[in-house]
């Protein structure tokens, strides 16, 4: 196995760990609304489908052909438009999951 993969993943996961873990560890009872933490806390969803996606798509990208890509960019544009749409990461990520799935059957 590749090094730098096995390097890659560890990194993505610790990260993918330390956005799920620690904002349920920090105590914000004192902290503000709408203040640092708490756009912190709502970006925490996007970042970790943002880490996965990446981490997923890397090895993919780069040694596919361009047909093999259109189920992957039919559901990556299906995350985007359903999360911009409702603001619900899980929304989002089951929109672009189906998309996938259909575009994959199709292809």
């Amino acid at each position: 196995m590749n090094a730098d993969l096995v390097a890659l993943a560890l990194i993505v996961g610790a990260a993918n760990w330390a956005f799920r873990y620690l904002p349920t560890r920090l105590d914000l009872s004192d902290a503000p609304q709408g203040g640092l933490f708490a756009r912190f806390l709502a970006a925490t969803g996007p970042a970790a489908i943002a880490t996965l996606a990446v981490a997923s798509l890397q090895p993919l990208v780069a040694s596919a052909q361009l047909a093999d890509l259109a189920p992957v960019a039919v559901g990556v544009l299906g995350v985007a438009v359903a999360y911009f749409a409702s603001h619900s990461v899980a929304l989002a990520t089951l929109a672009g999951a189906v998309l996938y799935g259909v575009a994959y059957a199709l292809v």
